[in-house]
């Protein structure tokens, strides 16, 4: 993960480092500053630290004055990493890499070679410098950047369908106690740079409007239509999210998922799947909007993303009922059973 100064990035990796399989300390290595006067480098399981950093007052700017000490990354940082290396466990942890490491080239092969051995949790600081940008884009790396985790994402909620199998329209229908439509409006809130809910019903429009969500009011009968009218509302220039309104299970966890996946590999087409078969909703790169603005009548994104399978990546959904939609009041009883489930077994409630 990267970011500015202040952006959480040690404090995430302190929340993250009990989850990844360690009965005590992850072997790796942790910096720490006093400020004015040095940084020093901890070996996690040892406890034996080093200086790997002086206050210089003649170095120019407020931050950055720290003047490299390699010797402390030659004598413990280098043999630290390479015991990492070969300790027992799947991880380690690297918090963090800023300018200071780059000035040792043997304490940098030594993270990549522990990176080729080792998954690794590290915090890297948010500083144009070669080192810096070849982890943060190694292949390998799953990269977050705590500064816009989720990039500048769209999300179009697709609220089109007239409900004929449902007896009449379904998104205001009460779920568990609340209108259906409620479980997506909360799915998708505060992942979006912009998002938009496309509708043909005028109650659907008003509800929306009342929460402050902005909403398209169209009479167009296809669902091709809902898509390219969801695109030009947003005039979207990064990915967009193509969610359905009628999925009360899907997980906002689920959602911001995608939204991280899209950030990490903005060229790929996301979708959740539970148990390898892909669902909704379905995260879509700049690259497919001529696709998605030509679709023909009736189609939906769908076709677009089976156009381009090579193209398509899965994130595992938490179950099967989070891509279960609502087409009948028999699905509605059935996902409300499965809701009441959910929350019997102390699983997450809901999207909230």
């Amino acid at each position: 993960m990267t970011g500015g100064r202040r952006s959480g990035k040690s404090t995430l990796l302190a929340v993250l480092a009990p989850r990844l399989g360690a009965a005590g300390a992850l072997p790796g290595l942790t910096t720490w500053a006093q400020p004015g006067r040095a940084v020093y480098l901890k070996e996690n399981t040892t406890g034996r630290t080093a200086v790997i950093g002086r206050f210089d007052p003649a170095l120019p700017g407020p931050e950055n004055r720290m003047r490299p000490v390699t010797e402390g990354f030659c004598a413990l940082g280098v043999p630290a990493l390479r015991r990492c290396a070969d300790a027992a466990g799947e991880w380690a942890l690297l918090d963090e890499a800023g300018y200071l490491e780059t000035a040792c080239p043997e304490y940098c092969a030594a993270v990549l070679e522990l990176m080729s051995r080792k998954r690794l949790a590290a915090a890297v600081r948010k500083q144009d410098l070669p080192f810096l940008r070849r982890l943060c884009r190694h292949p390998d790396v799953f990269c977050v950047d705590l500064d816009a985790p989720f990039g500048s994402l769209g999300c179009v909620i697709m609220a089109s369908g007239l409900g004929r199998r449902f007896g009449g329209s379904k998104l205001l229908a009460p779920f568990a106690g609340r209108p259906l439509l409620q479980y997506t409006l909360d799915a998708t809130q505060g992942v979006f740079a912009r998002r938009v809910v496309v509708t043909r019903s005028a109650e659907a429009a008003a509800f929306c409007r009342g929460q402050g969500v902005p909403v398209l009011l169209h009479s167009r009968p296809f669902r091709s239509d809902t898509v390219r009218l969801g695109l030009a509302a947003l005039r979207a220039d990064a990915g967009c999210l193509f969610c359905p309104a009628d999925q009360p299970l899907l997980r906002r966890e689920t959602v911001a998922g995608l939204a991280l996946c899209a950030a990490d590999d903005p060229q790929s087409i996301w979708r959740p799947a539970w148990q390898g078969k892909p669902g909704a909703p379905v995260l879509f790169p700049a690259w497919a909007y001529p696709e998605l603005r030509a679709l023909p009548e009736g189609r939906g994104g769908g076709a677009v993303a089976q156009a381009h399978p090579g193209s398509v990546r899965l994130l595992p959904a938490a179950d099967e009922w989070e891509l279960a939609d609502i087409d009948t009041p028999a699905d509605l009883a059935r996902l409300e059973a499965a809701l009441a489930g959910r929350q019997g077994s102390g699983r997450p409630k809901t999207a909230e």
